[in-house]
């Protein structure tokens, strides 16, 4: 189904120079004469990000999908093998899987197309463990600071935030949200 830029929307599934990739970000700019679309894509298989500034009436192939509750059992050589609750195989590269795998969760998100396991990705919240980070600080309850997850990624966390603190993190924006 083909729809034009100004039709998709943040998380829609497109096929780009023959490459298929998801609708990270989306806004509309106005000026007196034009109209634009910026359109941020990632690449499913690369990750790679392209930002493009498109005319309103510029057309998209739109990929149907389906999204679909996994659990990770093992990596096989190149490729990841995760399984669905009806005990359902799915395997997909590990490059499609890589960034989701970095987070410790119980079930992901399969991104099917045509039946078939593309990408991986996490829930909108996960959880994660502080591994290094200074101290608490008494009296400064508004402050921010630098932290270190087990798994290595870095983030901003509450001055509340100790040591082996459990937080709840959006794994997009690596924002921190809140002490578990």
């Amino acid at each position: 189904m083909q729809a034009t830029a100004l039709d998709i929307r943040k998380g829609y599934l497109v096929e780009h120079h023959g490459r298929m990739c998801t609708v990270s970000d989306w806004s509309i700019m106005r000026n007196d004469r034009r109209q634009y679309v910026f359109v941020t894509l990632k690449d499913l298989m690369t990750g790679r990000v392209t930002e493009l500034k498109e005319h309103g009436d510029t057309k998209f192939e739109v990929l149907d999908k389906d999204n679909v509750e996994l659990s990770h059992s093992y990596t096989d050589g190149l490729e990841e093998v995760f399984y669905d609750k009806d005990g359902g195989e799915f395997r997909c590269p590990t490059a499609a899987a890589k960034d989701a795998l970095l987070w410790e969760c119980e079930n992901f998100i399969g991104l099917f197309v045509n039946g078939q396991l593309v990408a991986v990705s996490t829930p909108q919240t996960v959880i994660g463990t502080i591994a290094d980070c200074p101290p608490p600080m008494k009296g400064a309850n508004a402050s921010w600071k630098d932290a270190t997850l087990t798994n290595g990624l870095k983030l901003k966390v509450s001055n509340l935030v100790n040591v082996g603190d459990k937080v709840k993190v959006n794994p997009e924006t690596m924002e921190f949200r809140e002490r578990v």
